[in-house]
């Protein structure tokens, strides 16, 4: 059964297979732990110039009697590695990556990388739920991150980084940009038709990730508060997160990919906001900082090697 569309309830795991054009591959990169340059060098050596179409299907969740998602619902709340062994993205199979920066500008009562005055690299891969990357379309936008405690390209660090998964909408719609979207860690549910089309798939997933995470439709994004951070009592986390593209970043393609991508001295900035209460139902945001994207890559280890960590759900956080 071929999917067209639907992560209605889990769009936050990512993967799966590409055949594409490559462009002529580098030496690969000494992988060291957690240095920056080392995993961009990574993301960056198999880049390929027609964009891979990879599909999903519901045979590719059971292989030889294995439940294959159960396994990579493991992994990602388990795996710290910025990098792993090519595997399939089993949800976010079509993604492009950047390299950039995290600017967290305004006074906030957080911790960690949300102070103020907060700088680092970050890398961010932006993706879509399922297998639809084009404009009409039904599609899921997906935004990871990953980022690295330092402005030093070449620094190891002895701590991991700090991962965080937004997305604009579970059921997707007909955006026709990724830049006109805002994405949350806590993202809106539209009952699109074509997810019921997908039905099978959603049931398997959500079956799957209630067996080893208790809130998977959220993603605390607590690894950043924590990121610097020896006391943890002195830890407070925001309860919501979003980013949105800055206005007059819209360019035409039809697919999402090609909209986003780079060239020589362009940036994507992307606007940080957060919030942690409600007034009338509705999310209290403050805008705190900017995610400036300064180089973009379409790759083989962007879609199968670049591994973004799942945090556990905890019920104690301070806000």
């Amino acid at each position: 059964m071929k999917i067209t569309h639907g992560l209605f309830l889990i769009a936050l795991s990512f993967g799966v297979t590409s055949c594409s054009t490559t462009v002529p591959a580098r030496k690969p990169p000494e992988i060291v732990k957690n240095q920056f340059q080392a995993v961009w060098d990574q993301v960056t050596i198999d880049a390929v110039d027609t964009l891979p179409q990879d599909t999903v299907s519901f045979r590719k969740l059971v292989s030889g009697g294995k439940n294959i998602i159960l396994g990579d619902a493991r992994r990602t709340l388990d795996e710290h590695a910025n990098l792993l062994k090519p595997f399939n993205k089993l949800a976010h199979p079509n993604g492009i990556c950047f390299k950039g920066t995290w600017n967290i500008t305004a006074d906030t009562k957080y911790s960690g990388y949300f102070k103020k005055n907060s700088k680092a690299l970050i890398i961010v891969r932006a993706s879509t739920a399922m297998s639809n990357t084009r404009q009409g379309e039904i599609r899921s936008f997906g935004f990871a991150g990953k980022i690295f405690p330092t402005m030093n390209l070449h620094q190891v660090l002895q701590e991991n980084t700090a991962n965080f998964f937004l997305i604009d909408d579970l059921g997707g719609t007909r955006a026709k940009h990724y830049t006109d979207v805002a994405l949350s860690n806590e993202p809106a549910i539209s009952k699109n038709s074509e997810v019921l089309k997908s039905l099978l798939y959603v049931l398997k997933l959500a079956r799957t990730f209630s067996q080893v995470d208790k809130n998977p439709t959220i993603r605390q994004v607590y690894e950043i508060s924590e990121l610097g951070e020896a006391n943890s009592d002195s830890v407070i986390t925001p309860r919501w997160m979003k980013v949105e593209a800055e206005q007059g970043r819209t360019v035409e393609a039809k697919d999402f990919r090609n909209e986003l991508r780079l060239a020589d001295n362009q940036q994507l900035v992307f606007s940080i906001s957060v919030a942690s209460k409600k007034i009338d139902n509705k999310k209290v945001w403050k805008e705190i900082g900017t995610i400036i994207l300064d180089e973009s890559v379409v790759s083989k280890s962007c879609d199968h090697r670049l591994h973004f960590h799942h945090p556990v759900w905890k019920s104690n956080l301070r806000h």
